[in-house]
């Protein structure tokens, strides 16, 4: 049975979600969606907000899905899995949308860790909106603004009819996420094969990194508390070197990592080592071979909050010595 493709959609409060989930469920792709919302702290969701195309709304209330001490979402998820399996409903994609206050950590984390659930549901890609007018202050003032992005597989920039200039804005959303591409949103509109079909959370060797563009005109660099680490090694490492440099990583900055992500040359073996995780959930596997035209050079992605960009760096400069 195939997996039901999830989409999560995140971004403080304001940036357009339901717009955005109104213009997904009204275009004319095929799918049949079902839709997980969570009200709390805002106007509910009813069918006069985006429409009746969806194949089931749940509306989730009993607080933040990120931080409710119950299991809400899990048991959400589990219903809509047995209303399949009784024939009393019928959808292949799952869209999320969180609350603007929202954590996406902890939600992603549901997908890997109820065995059912994780079989069931293939978590597709992180959707993060971005409000081009208000998010320098809301990045300034709310690290959850910063995590939203950090954890993003694709950025969409809402309100650009409006905003006067986002160059300064586009800079500092790649330093956040460095591996999220950018794209323009205006009035919840944007093609769907740029939400779709991401496999952000599928092990393979796609890191599509976009270093920030130069300007031609000095713009302040902000602080923000999660940054992008990006990390090329080119020679060979040894398998367990790199193992007891991740599993270091990991004890020391667990909490402290929202996504990170890599492809390894390992020495002696012709075949890629990809690897990604998620704070602590973290796994690896063997790809293809590597091309005798291209180069045999590692590459890794680590993005989190106040990560100590030299000493991370110097673990990995060690494994040359």
């Amino acid at each position: 049975m195939k997996p039901i493709a999830v989409t999560i959609l995140t971004g403080f409060l304001g940036a357009g979600k339901t717009t955005l989930l109104r213009h997904i469920l009204n275009e004319n792709h095929g799918y049949k969606i079902a839709v997980i919302e969570n009200e709390f702290g805002e106007v509910p969701i009813d069918n006069t907000i985006i429409g009746d195309r969806a194949s089931r709304i749940t509306t989730l209330s009993n607080g933040c899905i990120c931080c409710s001490k119950s299991n809400e979402l899990e048991d959400a998820l589990l219903d809509l899995l047995d209303g399949v399996d009784q024939g009393q409903l019928e959808f292949d994609r799952l869209i999320i949308e969180c609350t603007g206050m929202a954590d996406p950590g902890p939600i992603i984390q549901t997908f890997f860790s109820h065995p059912v659930i994780c079989q069931r549901f293939l978590l597709d890609g992180i959707l993060t909106l971005v409000d081009a007018v208000h998010a320098d202050e809301q990045l300034n003032k709310f690290t959850i603004s910063q995590a939203q992005v950090g954890y993003a597989d694709r950025l969409l920039l809402t309100k650009t009819d409006v905003a006067a200039d986002c160059e300064g804005l586009i800079q500092r959303l790649r330093l956040i996420n460095s591996r999220a591409p950018v794209y323009q949103v205006t009035h919840g509109e944007i093609d769907l094969s740029i939400l779709f079909d991401i496999d952000g959370f599928v092990l393979n060797d796609k890191i599509d990194i976009t270093e920030p563009t130069p300007l031609f005109r000095r713009i302040p660099q902000p602080q923000n508390n999660i940054q992008s680490i990006v990390i090329y090694h080119h020679q060979p490492v040894e398998l367990k070197q790199i193992s007891d440099l991740m599993e270091s990583l990991l004890l020391e900055f667990a909490d402290n990592l929202l996504r990170y992500k890599g492809i390894l040359s390992i020495n002696g073996d012709p075949r890629r080592l990809l690897f990604q995780g998620v704070q602590r959930l973290y796994s690896a596997d063997w790809d293809t071979e590597w091309q005798p035209d291209e180069e045999r050079k590692s590459t890794m992605v680590f993005i989190g909050i106040d990560l100590p960009e030299d000493k991370i760096r110097t673990k990995f400069a060690e494994l040359e010595s």
